[in-house]
């Protein structure tokens, strides 16, 4: 999933850069059932945000907020400063979010040159650009996702799990082209419930648990023990494993 926005980025009031996307205490409701509530966020061109939470913790409806699949019921989402609360993923479209450009001919040569150059430029190597996506790898999908939503315009890249289901080796594969967009100044959004990859690119993190925002550091305020301590419960599950092991001595 892929966020468009064509806007310059501009200074905000302190002196730094607007984020490209925010949420300010943003909540989603439907009906009685609360998903989201009090959720703050925001995504800088250069960095990476990981999105972490286990099943069911909000980041689906998170998604669908930014993406204008859903809008929220409370707080603001703005894009690049401006708050934004869309009524329909077209207007979303009509705001530079998933948008796409595509010519209205198909020259076979050109799509396959245009393919080699883009993703040489991600340094990823195919050996056949022609074979069918659905023949490769789950690693080569995902960096041929990512080299794509570059192609089209994407200043912010919303990845979501992309290194679920795959191997150590494939995950890595993944993960350094992650690295390679931030490097070349793309704002990306990595939604994972795994804190060992999100620690390998993540420069600010935010965890969700149960639709409420229990997490909010930069790299440099957390190492990877206190957030898998985080990701795993916590002072909850530091207390349940004293009972158990208190049970067991008596």
């Amino acid at each position: 999933m892929t966020v468009t926005v064509d806007r310059p980025v501009h200074d905000a009031p302190s002196g730094g850069k607007v984020p490209l996307v925010e949420m300010k205490n943003v909540g989603k409701s439907y009906g009685n059932i609360t998903a989201l509530k009090d959720i703050s966020l925001r995504v800088h061109a250069g960095e990476v945000t990981g999105i972490l939470g286990d099943n069911g913790a909000g980041k689906s409806t998170l998604i669908k907020i930014i993406s204008g699949l859903h809008q929220q019921t409370d707080g603001e989402l703005l894009v690049d400063g401006e708050p934004t609360k869309f009524n329909s993923p077209k207007e979303a479209l009509g705001k530079g979010i998933r948008q796409s450009r595509f010519p209205w001919g198909l020259d076979s040569n050109a799509m396959r040159a245009t393919t080699l150059t883009e993703l040489s430029k991600m340094g990823i190597d195919l050996p056949d650009v022609d074979v069918p996506i659905g023949s490769l790898s789950g690693g080569q999908k995902q960096c041929v996702a990512i080299a794509r939503a570059v192609f089209f315009g994407a200043r912010v890249l919303i990845l979501d799990e992309p290194t679920a289901a795959l191997g150590v080796k494939q995950s890595g594969v993944v993960l350094k082209y992650i690295t390679a967009a931030k490097e070349a100044g793309f704002g990306v959004v990595f939604i994972t419930h795994n804190p060992h990859h999100a620690h390998m690119v993540g420069d600010h993190f935010v965890l969700l648990n149960r639709g409420k925002q229990k997490l909010d550091c930069t790299y440099d305020e957390i190492d990877l023990e206190h957030l898998t301590q985080q990701m795993a419960g916590g002072d909850e599950l530091e207390a349940l494993s004293h009972e158990l092991r208190g049970g067991k001595r008596t």
